[in-house]
């Protein structure tokens, strides 16, 4: 029992002893530094900042109005009174139109056509053509729905004047003969930044993580003599100790940085937030878990502390693309489907949006948070494997240089 007791109290101390050891490296390199702590703290401000207008407004529009009636100078002032998109330019023809849309000085152009007042005073049906900058997204929102919402009401007005009705009761009915609300649900005012934030957040956390991780291996190989990541030292001695220690390094920087990111940052600019913290917290520990274990895994495969920033820098953007929110899961092929289970940010960033976006509970993703901790076995088990690889290696490297040293020592003598 008492040796029990001994490997238990040496263990402990070992693995504080490791943690310390990890905690003055990430104080004392000033790369790690900046990627575990300086980047997480101003990245989510600048994203935010960027997107925090939500949706495109006063986007410019050139008018080719070769009408000249009342009902097209109404259409007109209509949809520049709108807040989406404004009157930049008015053209002779649409040559001068099209030319100002290649400068990109318009997004948009209206054309009306000569007969378009005339097909109307005949109970005809006129054309309005709208012509949409289909590379901004946003922009063609703009300039369409408003389009279509001014179309929308002239309808309304022309139907009122022909139908003969006493009432506005009559009216009403006459314009809207089925009534509905149009409710939008998770993202109430329909913003870019209430859409695609929440997954950068949450991909900020693991693509950091993994620059961290990386560099910190990078500089362990590189100031190493034979290249190895463990240190030859009593203290890593055993294959656990490492791993919770430095585990629990990197965990307790990120649990400060998870909160102040996914609870403050959307909080300062007012973005749309329905969690719950207990079910936060819940979800936050294995997300952690598995970015760490997973940066523990990957950095076994970094030379150079030059070589992380590459690896991390090339698979942001899949990671984003691959977890559904840039574009829907239903769109992509089952080949990229199955590689997106490989990555914490998959789960990750699918769960905290129902929980941020939709009021989501732990028993409400519990797909997303069940794959989470088999990534957090899956990868820590590989951790293992890998540093105990690297720590025999070591290992064999220190006996093969004693051994040389020997057979060297009584020639020189």
């Amino acid at each position: 029992m008492k040796r029990l007791f001994k490997q238990i109290n040496e263990g402990l101390h070992d693995t504080c002893y490791i943690w310390f050891e990890e905690i003055k490296m990430v104080v004392k390199d000033e790369g790690v530094l900046i990627f575990f702590v300086i980047v997480p703290l101003l990245y989510p401000l600048l994203y935010s900042w960027i997107y925090n207008n939500e949706v495109a407004r006063e986007v410019p529009v050139a008018v080719v109005d070769m009408s000249h009636s009342p009902e097209s100078r109404k259409f007109i002032r209509m949809y520049d009174a709108s807040p989406n998109a404004k009157v930049a330019y008015h053209c002779a023809d649409i040559d001068d139109a099209q030319n100002l849309m290649a400068k990109q000085a318009v997004h948009g152009i209206l054309f009306f056509p000569p007969d378009f007042a005339v097909k109307l005073n005949r109970m005809e049906q006129a054309h309005v053509s709208v012509f949409c900058d289909m590379a901004f997204m946003l922009y063609y929102k703009g300039v369409y729905q408003t389009a279509t919402s001014v179309q929308s009401e002239m309808n309304s007005n022309i139907q009122i004047k022909l139908s003969g009705n006493y009432t506005n009761r009559d009216d009403e009915i006459t314009t809207q003969p089925l009534a509905y609300d149009d409710v939008p649900i998770f993202n109430s005012a329909g913003g870019y930044g209430n859409f695609i934030l929440p997954g950068v957040l949450v991909l900020i956390l693991q693509q950091t993580l993994l620059l961290g991780i990386g560099m910190s291996a990078g500089t362990s190989r590189e100031k190493s003599k034979f290249k190895d990541l463990v240190p030859i030292n009593r203290h890593y001695h055993g294959l656990f100790r490492i791993v919770f220690g430095k585990s629990l390094c990197y965990f307790m920087i990120y649990a400060i940085m998870a909160a102040y990111i996914l609870l403050v940052v959307p909080r300062m600019f007012h973005f749309t937030s329905m969690l719950h913290a207990l079910d936060l917290i819940g979800f936050v520990i294995p997300y952690l878990l598995a970015c760490i274990f997973f940066g523990m895994f990957v950095s076994c495969t970094v030379r150079y502390r030059e070589n992380v920033m590459l690896i991390v820098v090339f698979t942001s953007l899949p990671f984003l693309f691959l977890a559904g929110v840039s574009w829907p899961q239903s769109g992509i092929p089952d080949f990229w489907q199955s590689a997106a289970y490989l990555f914490p940010s998959t789960f990750g960033i699918r769960g905290f949006i129902r929980m941020n976006s939709m009021g989501a509970t732990l028993h409400d993703i519990r797909p997303e948070y069940q794959a989470l901790w088999v990534q957090v076995v899956v990868y820590f088990l590989l951790a293992c494997i890998v540093y105990r690889w690297q720590i025999i290696r070591a290992r064999r490297h220190v006996i093969e240089a004693e051994k040389e040293r020997r057979l060297t020592s009584p020639q020189q003598s």
